[in-house]
């Protein structure tokens, strides 16, 4: 028998903010999990990190398979998420001694996480905790961002799905703010505290011509007296101006321009933000008298599993399979990413693995060569890199009209 042949159980769980396509890769991960001869039980941790320190263990092998199908086009996390960062270990190691302590009792080989940046940061450090005491034990990050935030990585299992949604919500307001033969401002804010991609998708609707006139994110810092300017300009040519910009758009000094800055943090320490399409609504109103209309997208654009991208949806159920794969093979410490080619031969992507240490807590932003001279819009470059992802359409059952979601019996271990 092969020396890298390791047998035993698999835990996956979800951690951070949800997106359309969290749960294919969390099915991914299960499907091949449950399908490999190695693996000989398969867990879902309920919400996140949580449930393996409360012991509150989900037998996915109790579930139906067809059942279990339906997470491919069921949005947010479903096994249960949650935003929970574990101390250094050699500051404070009592959460991985309980971590140790339930992957004993279940006899836990494989440890799969399925976030954001902080999630792989907690991969890396149960990973590094594991090796330190002998505890053999293969650790895999499964990446899930709509922020498109990770480094390494082509990008992120849930961005293109919100992409679209954003992209199709302005093609949407376009007609809408058009509709009348008075004239008006329209500003919409998309998520992302200090990464723009979000935001910038806001452009793809240009290529339909129902695209924003202004973009803004926070890769480059705001000026406010040149974001009035660029309003007044637009709308005196048109009459009309609709503005897409990002929640974390900030001034030179480091500061949020959203009022709500101070609203509180999450369980990270970041910075809750929200209430920037107002702030600005009320600045342009005062500065033009014109009608203005602030439209947050708040949490409308994270789990749109109706505007899913068919794209993400394979490929995010691609990260989970592959990880698995990857780990019965003898890989640990590592997250699944992408590795893709634009060319005249169309989009290809390659699953790649990247070492966790690199990626956790590591920001990839929007190139600043992306970004256009004025500071508000996005060159062609952002178009090609974007508009690949958001192919495909969502293969979503309904019923009676509406979407038929996973419906998880959650039998738990004991």
């Amino acid at each position: 028998m092969p020396e890298n042949i390791l047998v035993g159980a698999l835990i996956v769980g979800q951690s951070g903010g949800p997106s359309a396509v969290i749960n294919c890769s969390a099915y991914g991960v299960i499907k091949a999990g449950l399908e490999n001869p190695n693996i000989t039980k398969v867990y879902g941790a309920y919400h996140g990190i949580k449930g393996v320190l409360n012991d509150e263990l989900m037998i996915m092998d109790e579930e139906d398979a067809g059942e279990l199908e339906n997470m491919l086009h069921t949005p947010s996390s479903a096994l249960g998420s949650c935003r929970y960062k574990i101390a250094d270990p050699d500051v404070d190691d009592t959460d991985y001694k309980r971590i140790l302590e339930i992957f004993k009792k279940y006899d836990v080989r494989y440890f799969f996480y399925n976030g954001g940046n902080d999630s792989m940061d907690t991969c890396n450090k149960i990973s590094k905790y594991m090796s330190r005491v002998g505890y053999e034990c293969r650790v895999m990050g499964v990446p899930k961002t709509i922020d498109n935030d990770l480094a390494g990585t082509d990008h992120c299992p849930g961005f293109a799905s919100a992409a679209k949604y954003i992209a199709t919500s302005f093609m949407e307001v376009s007609r809408d703010s058009q509709v009348y033969d008075t004239g008006m401002i329209t500003i919409v804010e998309c998520m992302g505290r200090h990464a723009g991609w979000l935001t910038a998708a806001a452009a793809l609707a240009g290529t339909k011509g129902d695209g924003p006139d202004l973009i803004y994110l926070p890769e480059v810092d705001f000026d406010m007296d040149q974001f009035i300017a660029d309003v007044k300009r637009v709308y005196a040519e048109k009459k009309n101006c609709i503005v897409a910009v990002s929640e974390g758009v900030h001034y030179a000094d480091g500061t949020f321009v959203s009022e709500a800055k101070t609203s509180g943090t999450d369980g990270f320490g970041h910075a809750q933000l929200g209430g920037l399409a107002a702030r600005l609504a009320d600045v342009v109103k005062a500065a033009t008298g014109v009608k203005v209309r602030p439209i947050e997208l708040s949490l409308l654009q994270r789990c749109a599993a109706h505007c899913a991208s068919g794209t993400d949806i394979a490929e995010s159920f691609l990260s989970g399979k592959v990880a698995v794969e990857a780990a019965v093979a003898g890989e640990t410490d590592k997250m699944v990413g992408f590795a893709c080619t634009r060319d005249e031969n169309g989009y290809t992507c390659t699953p790649k693995l990247f070492d966790l240490s690199m990626v956790a807590n590591t920001e990839k932003k929007v190139p600043l060569a992306w970004i256009n001279e004025a500071h508000n819009g996005v060159t062609q470059d952002f178009i090609d890199y974007c508009l690949p992802l958001i192919q495909g359409e969502t293969g979503m059952v309904t019923e009676d009209g509406l979407p038929r979601f996973v419906q998880l019996k959650k039998v738990f271990a004991k």
